[in-house]
């Protein structure tokens, strides 16, 4: 499951780049209309990069996988495969509002499949697991989530504060959730 999703994640964030075209003129000033397209290039990277981490973190307190576990992976790859199209939607048109709104719509489901995916894992391993002891309540996780429906409505009134919101959830994720690390040491968890 692992080694699956490290090379659906690859390809991802490889058909991302590819959304970046190398402009004809050779100088400087050439690259300014990729601006757009390079700042959501650069923060789609750094979701998938939050999503790849997580994920590795997370399965590092797993023991084993069933049928139920893998559907809720490919459930989660499913919206992560969505982020290319609406990065490039959303680059290509200057962070147009509709664009910026369905970015915000796959960063939300994307948050819910991960959610999913955890519950199907701790429902395997059971409450009293080492995972459940670790992902415990979850704050940042269920704050991502308020963060994002906030933003998709306000994309319709300023796409700028709506983009901040994304970049806000990013910041708080850039840091790896500590949490599994910790308990897999013995060291408890907390409420983050």
């Amino acid at each position: 499951m692992e080694a699956f999703s490290d090379g659906v994640l690859a390809i991802i964030i490889t058909i991302m780049v590819l959304e970046l075209s190398v402009p004809e003129e050779p100088r400087l000033a050439a690259l300014r209309p990729l601006i757009p397209t390079f700042l959501s290039y650069a923060l789609s990277f750094v979701f998938l990069a939050i999503y790849w981490n997580n994920h590795h973190h997370l399965l590092q307190a797993t023991r084993r996988v069933d049928g139920r576990v893998l559907w809720a992976n490919i459930h989660l790859l499913f919206w992560l495969s969505l982020v290319p199209f609406v990065t490039a939607w959303m680059g290509e048109t200057s962070f147009a509002a509709w664009p910026v709104a369905l970015y915000g719509v796959v960063l939300v489901l994307a948050a819910v499949a991960y959610f999913i995916l955890t519950r199907a894992l701790i429902s395997l391993h059971g409450s009293d697991s080492v995972l459940a002891h670790a992902v415990n309540r979850d704050v940042k996780g269920k704050a991502s989530v308020l963060i994002y429906l906030a933003a998709i409505p306000l994309a319709f009134v300023n796409t700028s504060l709506a983009g901040g919101l994304y970049v806000l959830v990013a910041v708080l994720w850039l840091i790896p959730d500590p949490r599994i690390e910790r308990t897999l040491r013995g060291e408890g968890s907390d409420n983050g």
